[in-house]
């Protein structure tokens, strides 16, 4: 496998998949996907964290405690095969954060970064082996109140994606 475009470009999808399943994930609190999108040995290096994806889920999940939303935007995405089986995916990202307090500046930032991920197929299935979070950049936000009544975003069962998928038995 691996050999046409048409191999190359599913490949390329899938792994594309995997980095924007654990942006949901992060952003709807949901660790059962980010989990899924490393291998059961992947590993993790982010600002203040290396380790294994078991202890950086532990640690992500505290992080995010304080924060009352993330919202992670997925740019330019690049993917160097090394190997039927092996790639090097860089995705350039922002992730805006926003705490539950909207006068703490190190809760309310947006933040521009790559995710370099060394990914690895293993039973037909594409994960991350080993990413690194690059920051690029940070800079604090201000955060102001909706301008009206409309669908919210939440980070538990009440968002309209959960609803959805839950109406169709997903």
């Amino acid at each position: 496998m691996g050999d046409t475009v048409s191999d190359r470009s599913a490949d390329i999808q899938a792994i594309r998949d995997v980095v924007v399943l654990y942006c949901r994930g992060i952003d709807r609190l949901d660790f059962d996907l980010v989990r899924q999108a490393y291998h059961p040995d992947g590993v993790d290096h982010h600002t203040g964290f290396d380790g294994t994806i078991d202890e950086y889920v532990s640690w992500v999940s505290r992080s995010l405690e304080y924060l009352a939303g993330t919202m992670h935007l997925i740019g330019n995405h690049h993917v160097d095969f090394v190997g039927d089986d092996t790639a090097i995916s860089e995705t350039y990202l922002m992730a805006t954060h926003w705490g539950k307090s909207s006068t703490d500046q190190r809760a309310n930032f947006t933040t521009g970064a790559r995710y370099v991920d060394l990914m690895e197929r293993r039973s037909g299935r594409w994960a991350i082996a080993e990413r690194w979070a690059v920051r690029e950049w940070t800079r604090p936000d201000v955060f102001v109140a909706p301008e009206q009544h409309g669908p919210r975003g939440t980070r538990d069962a009440d968002d309209p994606l959960f609803v959805l998928l839950k109406r169709f038995g997903l």
